[in-house]
């Protein structure tokens, strides 16, 4: 039981340097280049909130600060998480070579916030350009890469192995 915990509690701290890491990322490039944040994982929020057949409350102000707050979290579940499912990997003894596996992790993070979108009708991945992948994949990499690396060191840092 030990060791699923270990791996479970190193996989969420993992997650949260990764998401961390993400961010900051992310924010760099707006301040860099003048780009806003996105509005998508606020509506994305919403739509899964109503979904479910619940309703975000208060005033007009207080629903969408709600919902400013609620699409980062949502981000950060997903990184929390899946840094989780590689801790409990680890721990199963699953072995994923160090070099793939911040490019898994990190299109796993992609294709769960992408695929949450495209299932609830605010994006169409098909229909993007080269650059918006890359602008939206490369800050996945950086979450796998940090994640992987953070997993690797509180858990296996004398091998080139999360195993």
């Amino acid at each position: 039981m030990s060791r699923l915990l270990t791996g479970l509690t190193s996989g969420m701290i993992a997650g949260a340097a990764g998401s961390t890491a993400l961010n900051a990322f992310t924010y760099t490039q707006q301040a860099l280049n003048g780009q806003p944040s996105g509005a998508t994982p606020d509506q994305a929020a919403q739509a899964v909130i109503q979904s479910v057949g619940a309703e975000v409350p208060g005033t007009p102000d207080k629903k969408a600060a709600r919902l400013e707050g609620l699409g980062p979290l949502s981000g950060l579940g997903v990184g929390l998480g899946l840094g989780a499912l590689g801790g409990l990997l680890r721990a199963f003894g699953v072995k994923i070579p160090i070099g793939a596996a911040p490019v898994v992790l990190g299109l796993g993070a992609m294709a769960i916030s992408d695929g949450v979108m495209t299932a609830v009708g605010i994006t169409d991945p098909r229909s993007w350009t080269p650059k918006s992948v890359v602008q939206d994949g490369v800050p996945h990499l950086v979450y796998g890469a940090v994640t992987v690396l953070a997993l690797h060191r509180m858990i296996d840092p004398d091998t080139m192995q999360v195993r």
